[in-house]
């Protein structure tokens, strides 16, 4: 018990953040865009007190990570207008992309770190940052390629509306309503695992050729 409390100590600002700031990139992209709507509702913040749900941020992420799965979690989603927006199904792709993107930035951020922390000495601080700088880079990377599968609501799903025709589209975002309940199937049954370790190896490969790890 001990150690995992430690591990959640140290981990708890990456996956906060990883999670937050993912939300935080929709809604600027979305204000960029011509949606308002959630710079209205004080959501475009880089606090994470703004975008934390109880359940979805901190218990299921604990949760997930103490059975040994692949760490699951969600922030309070950013509301977004998409009539509101210029060009409403183009620039939807954008706003979807958004948060993807901003997993992989501090995917990036965080091998930065790590790799910052191989020359500090091997005690104190320096082991420390070399392990929350590690789960920063796994949760970012699962959560960007989670949310890149194209199952809607998740953002890979949204992006793949705004690329299909008009009539393909509307009937692909009828799948919408059972999503979640899909999601959670492919969690429990591991399929989930076996569709996202592919792109997740392929990604932490390339950031370890990047960074020399």
């Amino acid at each position: 018990m001990e150690s995992l409390i430690q591990t959640l100590a140290i981990s708890a600002l990456p996956i906060i953040f990883a999670i937050t700031l993912h939300e935080a990139a929709h809604g600027y992209v979305a204000r960029y865009f011509g949606d308002p709507t959630a710079w209205k509702l004080g959501r475009i913040s880089l606090n994470p007190l703004r975008h934390i749900d109880p359940m979805g941020t901190l218990v299921i992420p604990a949760l997930t990570y103490w059975l040994g799965g692949f760490m699951f979690g969600w922030a309070k989603p950013v509301p977004v207008n998409f009539g509101k927006l210029r060009n409403p199904k183009r620039h939807m792709i954008w706003v979807a992309a958004a948060g993807p993107a901003a997993n992989c930035v501090m995917a990036i951020f965080w091998a930065a770190v790590l790799k910052l922390a191989m020359f500090l000495p091997d005690f104190g601080y320096g082991t420390a940052l070399a392990e929350m700088a590690t789960a920063g880079i796994r949760f970012n990377a699962m959560l960007m390629v989670l949310n890149l599968l194209p199952l809607p609501p998740l953002d890979g799903g949204r992006i793949l509306t705004g690329l299909l025709p008009v009539r393909a589209a509307w009937r692909f975002a009828q799948l919408e309503r059972w999503g979640f309940p899909i999601l959670i199937l492919l969690l429990l049954t591991h399929v989930l695992e076996l569709l996202l370790l592919p792109p997740l190896g392929l990604f932490l490969a390339l950031l370890m050729k990047i960074f020399g790890f």
